[in-house]
């Protein structure tokens, strides 16, 4: 596989869809299921495309739904990496809602995702490193970093937990 160091814009993915009645709750609003379903399928391509290989996501870090999204509006998630580890890659996916009459765009989620990348035998692989160019993104991979302790800090205590079970 090759290794060769990738920035983030290698992997930026927008995606815009239309939100239809079928994607709604009787209230007319999209279906939070739904603004899941669309995050895990932006991050994944996000992952992707600075992999190159298969990829699982393995966690979604605090999702929080801000504002409903309606149908008629546009849904635009735009998702980029924001660190790579060994085996493993974060990234961030951000969530529009697009008033297709006015254009006036809000912020209604962002979500960072973990995924893990997997060969052909089911093994995790090694991936291509990030660049990382600015200090920005390094506060970004920083907190990434943080965010990936606390998620194996939780994922060792949920283990023990459920040995005891």
């Amino acid at each position: 596989m090759e290794l060769t160091p990738k920035r983030a814009a290698e992997s930026a993915t927008e995606m815009v869809q239309v939100v239809l009645p079928n994607d709604a709750n009787p209230l007319g609003f999209i279906l939070g299921g739904t603004v899941m379903h669309l995050i895990d399928i932006a991050g994944a391509i996000a992952s992707l495309r600075h992999t190159r290989t298969r990829v699982v996501t393995a966690a979604v870090d605090d999702l929080q739904f801000l504002h409903p999204i309606r149908v008629g509006d546009l849904i635009i998630l735009k998702a980029h990496v924001t660190c790579a580890f060994t085996t493993s890659l974060e990234v961030q996916v951000d969530v529009f809602s697009e008033e297709t009459l006015t254009g006036k765009r809000r912020l209604t989620s962002q979500a960072f995702l973990t995924f893990v990348a997997i060969g052909q035998d089911g093994e995790r692989v090694a991936i291509p490193p990030l660049v990382i160019e600015t200090a920005a993104e390094r506060e970004v991979c920083d907190e990434a970093h943080r965010r990936r302790a606390q998620r194996l800090r939780r994922k060792a205590e949920a283990t023990a937990t459920a040995g005891d079970a």
